[in-house]
């Protein structure tokens, strides 16, 4: 047995140096797409533990790469300082066209992957908006685009569209996302609601003022509430601070129904809840936002026909929901 392995053994390492051999021989006429990606990725974040993450391995690996690719080329790519890793002057010389060389790779293999698979669009978006706008109307999308299928991930984290593999990410913000295209969609204003019982056993509400002699239901920043009472042209009142708080407007809105106290929520999330009853106006003073919410997506991405039929209705449902309340 011993002898079988040890032979076995010996054919492995003999074959092990064929490959070797033959490898160096042809090493001058094949491209190291693995170094070249890791050069890209590095001088595109400016760390190799960056671009160790988007390429799904170890930065000692990231490292290895650079050096045999320094190796062949001879010429110094990166200089290294205590906040990370900079191009030299040789090096960005040549990292934006193979930047976009490697993106238009990904964008091909994306195009061939999709010819023959099942339509599919993977939908990024907080989990408050998810809940209560749109997870509730995808049943229309699915009605008028039966043969596309809708993914939906659900998270706070912020995603990169190219490398996660997202279609659309719907994004609360000011619009400007660098190097992608935004959509606005709606910008919603914030309403004092509360669960119907709690007002009417409660003291009367006929001034914005009057929603201090009640409980307050606050957001995760207890800041919501000062500002409204503020652009409505009340003083700082210490009571407009109290309250339990939550992280999550679908908790704050759980939180009202149940009659805790009055919540101050986006309005096209409680669309559904004041239709129902199961919540009522406080008092009737809207406040816009800031913020609105945008679909964004990469520069190409309306040439995809599901993500053109996506957003066309998603725009649709939007302008629809600014006529509810």
């Amino acid at each position: 047995m011993i002898t079988m392995l040890r032979s076995a053994v010996r054919r492995v390492e003999r074959l092990f140096l064929r490959y070797q051999e033959r490898k160096t021989k042809v090493m001058g006429a094949v491209l190291p797409l693995l170094a070249l990606r890791a050069f890209v990725e590095t001088g595109r974040h400016g760390s190799l533990k960056a671009a160790a993450d988007v390429m799904g391995v170890t930065p000692g690996a990231i490292s290895q790469q650079l050096k045999l690719l320094q190796a062949r080329t001879g010429v110094s790519l990166f200089t290294r300082s205590r906040h990370g890793v900079s191009l030299t002057p040789e090096g960005a010389q040549v990292h934006p066209a193979l930047a976009r060389a490697f993106d238009q790779i990904q964008d091909s293999m994306a195009t061939l992957e999709a010819i023959h698979a099942r339509q599919t669009l993977t939908i990024s978006t907080v989990p408050s908006f998810a809940a209560s706008w749109l997870v509730p109307r995808l049943g229309r999308f699915s009605e008028r685009h039966p043969a596309i299928e809708v993914r939906v991930e659900a998270s706070s984290a912020l995603v990169d569209l190219r490398r996660d593999r997202i279609d659309i990410a719907i994004r609360h913000g000011l619009g400007q996302y660098r190097g992608l295209t935004a959509r606005h969609l709606a910008a919603p204003v914030l309403l004092p609601v509360a669960c119907p019982g709690l007002l009417a056993s409660g003291p009367p509400i006929r001034t914005a003022a009057d929603c201090l002699r009640y409980p307050l239901l606050q957001d995760s920043d207890r800041s919501d509430w000062t500002l409204w009472l503020r652009a409505l042209g009340l003083p700082a009142d210490e009571r407009s601070e109290r309250g339990a708080a939550f992280d999550d407007d679908v908790l704050l809105i759980r939180a009202a129904e149940a009659g805790q106290g009055i919540a101050l929520v986006r309005d096209i999330y409680v669309q559904a809840e004041i239709a129902s009853g199961r919540l009522a106006i406080a008092f009737d003073q809207p406040w816009p936002a800031r913020f609105a919410y945008y679909a964004v997506t990469l520069p190409q991405a309306e040439g995809n026909p599901a993500i053109h039929a996506f957003l066309h209705w998603l725009q649709e449902e939007a302008d629809a929901a600014t006529h509810v309340l």
